[in-house]
């Protein structure tokens, strides 16, 4: 059970997309996610624990060639969840040219995130 408000779930949701754009993402997940976390991206089965799911960033993030863009559209907040949608469009090492936008739906407790799901459109 979530034990944050809407306001304080705001001020989190707030500064971990603001470390997510100025390139701190490997610092906002382990500031922000719960050692049990379980990330799932839309089609696949859910990763589950923070290392597997902190290996499986890094990975990510070292596949990047070129970066253009990583906009934060819009955020919501409600009762223990947080929803941010973003547009993004790089050039991946495995999956060529990425532009796509993305919902990023986060459950919290006790200011962390305990579950990640993202859905691209």
């Amino acid at each position: 059970m979530s034990t944050e408000t809407t306001a304080t779930l705001q001020e989190l949701e707030n500064e971990l997309n603001t470390m997510i754009q100025s390139g701190q993402i490997l610092e906002a997940f382990e500031k922000f996610y719960a050692d049990r976390c379980v990330m799932q991206d839309q089609g696949f089965e859910p990763w589950v624990g923070k290392d597997v799911n902190r290996e499986r960033e890094k990975d990510f993030l070292a596949k990047i060639t070129d970066f253009r863009q990583g906009e934060l559209i819009r955020t919501a907040v409600g009762e223990g969840v947080t929803m941010s949608v973003w547009q993004f469009d790089y050039t991946h090492a495995e999956w060529g040219e990425m532009k796509y936008e993305q919902v990023a739906v986060r459950q919290w407790e006790d200011g962390k995130v305990v579950h990640e799901r993202f859905y691209r459109g």
